[in-house]
């Protein structure tokens, strides 16, 4: 009785987990996904809990006060700009979960019942290493991307001579220990799987550059659930199987979504990265000329303007200048101007960066277009007002065959009448590609903090 008690609630939990995902798939129903996924976890502990088997709740009220505290101080303390490094953090510790669980069980096997010490079930050693593997792998390799998006360490790929030999060798080496593992049970075998995975994971993620970075935190949302999603057969947690399939295959799905609008494969994304450290200029300027203007030479061209479509990127974020963007667009809106956003893929660090942020200032979702949508009307607009966004804007992506960003699609500003750019210097984006378009002669530079300059052109207005 109480088995199929537990299999129809880790059902209904399963099924409030996909309309969550459903949910999550737009601005306008990501509340009500949240909610709905809030109430599944709620159902999944729950049910968890009242299993006869678990008798240490001690222990794991403990683990709840204290995770809990630590979590709501984070969400409470956390910056929007610092989220996809908050993401990544969150990833490692999944990973790391996955291994000490895995551990547990080869370590005691009769409170799993998968066996006995030397004499664990093949099936279960082979789910265990693969959840120890992918568990590590994901521990190590977001605790680099931590590090690179939180500036600990250089945003730059670090590429050595036959890094992609020695990727694959220690990649046949870990199969081999996997067989040697199953065969053997020998406790060697398990450490050197952890071991391994651990440089693995580390040598995977150090040579993907800045611009990747997107990417490499939807991949590793996308290992984190293979990591659950193997642990859960160890413990023979159907509802865990489920949320680790589905979140192992949402996270592959958006970064197959994500390469493509880059116009990159998956493969070359994970093996190579590219681009250099963010923040320097990656090429001498010459004698380019550059036109730049004030808030009031800027407000003038918006206000003569019928129809205006704002690109935000990055240097928003860091700005927090979304509200007074909102505010810039709505005193436009009340003057007639017609106003878009336009959103890049890739814009920001992490996947729907730039949407959050635009909902948190309450922009309303029917005026946010993704980069397909968009694009082919930047022709017909008269004003491009580029907020922090570098590499998704810079033409040398479809004319330079030499530039590192050549052949991804990029959102095309350079065609409406006149470009406002707005941003600190002329340094080059995250990428480290000089932008061509700062020169162009329908671009005004709009030279300073992201915020003070929109709120200053608010005033002018």
């Amino acid at each position: 009785m109480h088995a199929d008690f537990t299999g129809i609630a880790y059902l209904v939990a399963a099924i409030c987990f996909i309309m969550a995902l459903r949910g999550l798939s737009s601005p306008e129903t990501a509340r009500r996904g949240n909610a709905i996924g809030i109430a599944g976890m709620v159902i999944a502990i729950a049910t968890t809990l009242a299993d006869p088997g678990v008798v240490s709740f001690e222990l794991i009220a403990a683990g709840v006060v204290i995770g809990g505290a630590i979590g709501t101080l984070i969400a409470l303390r956390i910056q929007m700009t610092a989220l996809p490094q908050l993401v990544a953090a969150f990833h490692s510790l999944v990973g790391l979960a996955a291994v000490a669980v895995a551990t547990a069980a080869f370590y005691a096997p009769e409170a799993y019942g998968i066996g006995v010490v030397g004499d664990i079930k093949t099936a279960s050693l082979i789910e265990m290493a693969i959840g120890t593997a992918v568990g590590a792998v994901t521990f190590t390799g977001s605790v680099v991307a931590f590090a690179k998006l939180q500036g600990l360490v250089s945003g730059a790929p670090l590429v050595f001579r036959g890094q992609h030999p020695l990727n694959a060798g220690l990649g046949l080496v870990l199969v081999a220990l996997v067989v040697w593992l199953c065969l053997a049970e020998a406790p060697a075998a398990y450490w050197l799987i952890v071991i391994l995975s651990l440089a693995l994971g580390f040598l995977i993620i150090v040579p993907i550059g800045g611009a990747d970075m997107p990417v490499v935190i939807s991949m590793l949302n996308s290992y984190s659930g293979w990591a659950a999603c193997g642990i859960g057969f160890t413990l023979s947690n159907t509802l865990l199987i489920i949320t680790g399939a589905l979140v192992g295959s949402s996270g592959a799905i958006l970064s197959y979504i994500m390469c493509r609008g880059m116009n990159r494969s998956f493969f070359s994304v994970i093996l190579g990265g590219f681009g250099v450290e963010g923040g320097q200029a990656a090429a001498a300027n010459g004698d380019r000329h550059v036109k730049a203007g004030s808030a009031e030479d800027a407000a003038f061209v918006l206000k003569n303007a019928s129809r205006v479509i704002v690109v935000p990127g990055y240097g928003m974020a860091v700005a927090q200048a979304q509200h007074a963007l909102r505010e810039m667009c709505d005193t436009l809106k009340g003057q007639g101007i017609d106003i878009a956003y336009a959103i890049h893929p890739v814009a920001g660090r992490m996947p729907g960066h730039m949407n959050v942020l635009l909902a948190e200032a309450s922009v309303p979702y029917d005026e946010v277009f993704e980069l397909e949508d968009i694009n082919n009307e930047f022709a017909t607009a008269d004003v491009a007002y580029v907020i922090g966004a570098n590499d998704v804007t810079n033409p040398a992506a479809k004319t330079d065959s030499e530039s590192p960003i050549f052949g991804m699609p990029i959102l095309e500003v350079e065609k409406a009448s006149t470009v406002l750019f707005v941003k600190r210097s002329l340094a080059s984006g995250y990428a480290g590609v000089d932008n061509v378009l700062f020169y162009r002669d329908n671009t005004m530079m709009l030279f300073d903090d992201a915020k003070k300059m929109t709120e200053e052109i608010v005033q002018s207005l």
